[in-house]
């Protein structure tokens, strides 16, 4: 237990981070391009604030939270998503009282206790975005647009963008109760998630994955988009549009309804075939009433969020070549230690100070065993420095690549590197 990371978490190791570091750094480009502001909140909440938002009958709630009670006797949940906390920082600090709208993305882990597979951990990370303060439809596209702006800078390809609409609570109530008694004569086919749920939660059943809930479903099932309100329809309609004049292929998946009970109006995702079965790399929606339920103003709202171990699988899937480690600018080879290792380590740190990435052997290795480990690092320039060296005032620099090699004064060696290397 002590050398085995829990199940369903990853370590990732330095040369897998520079996958992770690209992939946020993407995300702060094109989420700060759209105009988004970063925002950083708590790694655990009040277990409320996640009952409320997502929901009693969710699966995130009813089965998958990390939930404990602390040394205050409270119960906190380590955060299962991020638009409720994004929601609940909106009304601690009274955001709505700024110019509208308000947009922010956040970056981290969120935990849920599922079963692990491919691209599905405990422990994930995601990428998400929340604005808030407009029901306008530009809105929705906006959201959806940075989502498809974020693959693409990725390299990703072949993905596909599904829409739905799950109306208001308007039109919302009437469609439920239609809903309930179209599954009633068909609740033996139902799993037991729902069989639990399709009372309070029916519109579930729509995506549920179970052969038996997808085989209920069938032709002259009721949905939501043929019982909308004229607001809602209309709202729908303007997505729709905004999509087509911006050239963006899109499909109508009348079972998308998410997971989250917070959903109002339109709900997305972005799929990808070559990552599975479950093929979602990410998705939204409008949520106009969270704000509301969770203490603020009446406040619209969209957002979405991206899974980055689904990303890196895609991205493996599709063979896309994603940055390699940065070398090294120069290491220091000292051939002798008792004479040139306190000067070379003085130039060491002389050289890091100038702001060149550089390192040096402490331990007294040969000549040859230091090459040898400058070379397998992939280091640009050996930096060489011996008893001859030290006494005329000179280096011999190495260029690992070529193999030339060249005499530089010590006095000259800053702005020498500069010219060469930079």
């Amino acid at each position: 237990m002590l050398t085995k990371a829990p199940r369903g978490t990853k370590d990732i190791l330095p040369e897998e981070n520079l996958k992770w570091n690209f992939l946020e750094k993407t995300a702060q480009k094109v989420a700060e391009r759209f105009g988004f502001q970063q925002i950083r909140f708590p790694i655990f909440e009040h277990t409320e604030l996640f009952q409320r938002s997502v929901g009693e009958t969710s699966d995130i709630v009813s089965k998958e939270m990390y939930t404990f009670t602390d040394r205050g006797s409270r119960s906190i949940t380590l955060r299962p998503e991020g638009t409720a906390p994004t929601v609940r920082m909106y009304v601690e600090y009274k955001l709505f009282n700024q110019p509208q709208p308000t947009k922010f993305y956040y970056t981290g882990p969120m935990f849920r206790y599922d079963r692990p597979q491919a691209g599905r951990y405990r422990q994930f990370h995601q990428f998400g975005v929340e604005l808030f303060g407009s029901e306008a439809p530009e809105a929705d596209v906006e959201v959806m647009k940075l989502a498809l702006d974020y693959f693409t800078a990725l390299g990703l390809d072949g993905l596909e963008l599904e829409i739905n609409s799950v109306g208001c609570k308007k039109c919302r109530e009437e469609y439920i109760n239609t809903l309930v008694k179209y599954f009633e004569s068909k609740i033996e086919m139902l799993c037991e998630d729902c069989n639990n749920r399709f009372r309070t939660n029916p519109m579930r059943v729509l995506d549920c994955k179970q052969k038996g809930c997808q085989d209920a479903v069938d032709e002259d099932v009721p949905f939501i988009t043929d019982n909308l309100c004229s607001e809602c329809d209309n709202h729908f309609e303007n997505v729709k549009k905004l999509l087509s004049g911006l050239d963006i292929d899109y499909r109508i998946n009348r079972h998308l309804v998410r997971g989250l009970d917070y959903y109002t109006k339109t709900a997305f995702e972005v799929v990808s075939s070559s990552i599975g079965a479950q093929n979602a790399l990410g998705g939204g929606g409008r949520y106009d009433y969270l704000v509301e339920e969770c203490g603020g103003p009446a406040t619209p709202g969209v957002g979405f969020a991206v899974g980055l171990e689904r990303i890196l699988l895609a991205l493996d899937k599709q063979n896309v070549d994603l940055p390699k480690a940065d070398t090294y600018d120069i290491f220091i080879v000292t051939a002798s230690k008792e004479t040139t290792h306190y000067k070379s380590f003085n130039l060491l740190h002389k050289l890091r100070d100038e702001g060149f990435s550089a390192i040096m052997d402490y331990d007294g290795r040969s000549l040859r065993a230091q090459m040898k480990r400058a070379n397998k690092l992939g280091v640009r320039y050996s930096l060489i420095l011996g008893d001859e060296e030290l006494q005329e005032g000179i280096c011999q620099l190495k260029d690992m690549e070529s193999g030339t090699q060249q005499s530089i004064p010590l006095d000259d060696l800053i702005e020498r590197l500069t010219e060469i290397i930079n």
